[in-house]
């Protein structure tokens, strides 16, 4: 049986399983920016990866919040000009922008 808390040295996804980014839009993370976060991803379209608003992720007051599927890579407190180091590192190169993860989710970066 394999234990899925424990990291895996796979490939953050298949190449077949589409992707989609969500950035909340709720209260709290609109007020901290989460509006031109959403904007930032939309102006760098990646290939077969969907960027969409989304409502309350539930961690409110660690935002702005970014939640990468099928990755389960949670990002917090995003700044719109962080945008671009999340999408070459993560969305294009596969690797996970550890100063930026989220630590309720990922405790060791």
């Amino acid at each position: 049986m394999t234990n899925i808390t424990q990291p895996s040295n796979l490939p953050l996804t298949e190449p077949s399983t589409p992707r989609c980014v969500r950035v909340c839009q709720h209260r709290t993370c609109k007020k901290q920016g989460a509006k031109e976060v959403l904007r930032a991803f939309a102006a760098l379209p990646v290939v077969d990866v969907t960027v969409t608003g989304s409502g309350c992720l539930g961690q409110c007051g660690n935002g702005p919040m970014v939640l990468i599927l099928p990755d389960m890579v949670w990002y917090s407190g995003i700044q719109p000009h962080e945008v671009p180091l999340l999408v070459e590192q993560h969305l294009l190169g596969g690797q996970k922008v550890q100063q930026m993860l989220y630590y309720r989710f990922h405790p060791q970066g």
